[in-house]
């Protein structure tokens, strides 16, 4: 192929090109796109907040919850948890501790799991009430917690489980009196 050819092979393709950056630019001249504005709905956070404080301020305490609490739908409940955690005694650590006699264990000390360090600076023993909060949501419980589930939204069926978890222990822990 000669230079002569080669330059009517190049000036084709940058023809091509030159039409269509062209027509691209009359476009743009003939039609304006409109601007698309703001995107999305504002969602207005702090009202979301104060609609939900009444809410939980209209949930019973945790005793009173606690004294009408159904151990078998706890367990029917707890099938959620059973993906990370088991709940026989001496059963396996799963990606969370073994549940079984968690009531009146300290915090962050089941043998062979590896707690994420926010867990193990909370302290203290579980109580019906830190387990009542922490399954409410564990990531405000206990923040910096490794544990990814969002928590349970239900008083009753959190009393529930709690009832469950009651009867996994050699010595259950008493309800606290309303």
């Amino acid at each position: 192929m000669d230079s002569f050819e080669l330059n009517k092979v190049a000036g084709a393709v940058l023809g091509a090109l030159l039409l269509a950056m062209g027509t691209g630019f009359l476009a743009e001249l003939i039609y304006k796109p409109k601007p698309a504005g703001d995107r999305g709905y504002a969602l207005p956070a702090a009202e979301e907040n104060a609609a939900a404080a009444p809410a939980a301020a209209k949930e019973e305490p945790l005793p009173v919850r606690l004294a009408s609490a159904d151990a078998t739908k706890g367990q029917a409940a707890a099938k959620k948890c059973m993906a990370c955690h088991s709940f026989e005694k001496g059963g396996p650590n799963k990606v969370g501790p073994d549940l079984y006699g968690v009531v009146e264990r300290p915090k962050g000390s089941h043998e062979g799991f590896g707690y994420s360090a926010a867990m193990k600076a909370k302290g203290g023993n579980w109580t019906y009430e830190d387990l009542d909060h922490f399954l409410h949501g564990p990531k405000q419980y206990v923040q910096g917690t490794i544990m990814a589930f969002a928590g349970v939204p239900s008083g009753a069926e959190r009393a529930d489980i709690l009832a469950y978890l009651r009867t996994l222990s050699d010595k259950p822990v008493d309800f606290p009196k309303p």
